[in-house]
């Protein structure tokens, strides 16, 4: 899935120092996979998402949603950011950390509370963005508060 860092389209100076995943690769990785939905936003806010998960080498496409369905009624167009199941948890742990840096940057709360905490890096389960439990999901879901995660 990600592109060598050798290829041709990377200046050789580059060369080993960045691996990414481009469109061409996604689309090629999520071909043939079920894609769920991770999150819906306008698109420049999606496309910034998708190239931030792009860069952090996880796979993502985005998709035109559905309006509303009262016709007419000029809600703003939203596009949806798709993600392989198993990589939901990582693409909330970036949000997560993007959400972060910005609280931080922008100077709105210190970095000792623990809602900004770094976002635990744990292969066996997850944080919960509804309640914050870390664990292994159950059925897909939060293990205590029940919130769908995959």
């Amino acid at each position: 899935m990600p592109r060598s860092p050798t290829s041709s389209s990377c200046p050789s100076w580059l060369a080993g120092t960045i691996e990414t995943v481009d469109l061409d690769d996604a689309e090629q990785a999520l071909a043939d996979t079920e894609l769920v939905l991770c999150l819906q936003a306008s698109l420049g806010d999606a496309k910034e998402v998708r190239d931030a998960c792009l860069q952090a080498e996880i796979p993502v496409l985005l998709d035109r949603s559905g309006c509303c369905g009262q016709g007419g009624c000029g809600c703003a167009p939203k596009i949806d950011l798709l993600a392989r199941s198993e990589d939901v948890p990582r693409v909330a742990r970036l949000l997560q950390e993007r959400w972060r840096a910005l609280a931080l940057r922008e100077g709105t709360i210190g970095a000792l509370l623990p809602a900004v905490a770094p976002a635990p890096v744990d292969t066996d389960g997850v944080s919960c963005p509804a309640c914050g439990t870390v664990g292994p999901l159950a059925a897909g879901a939060c293990a205590d508060c029940g919130l769908q995660l995959a």
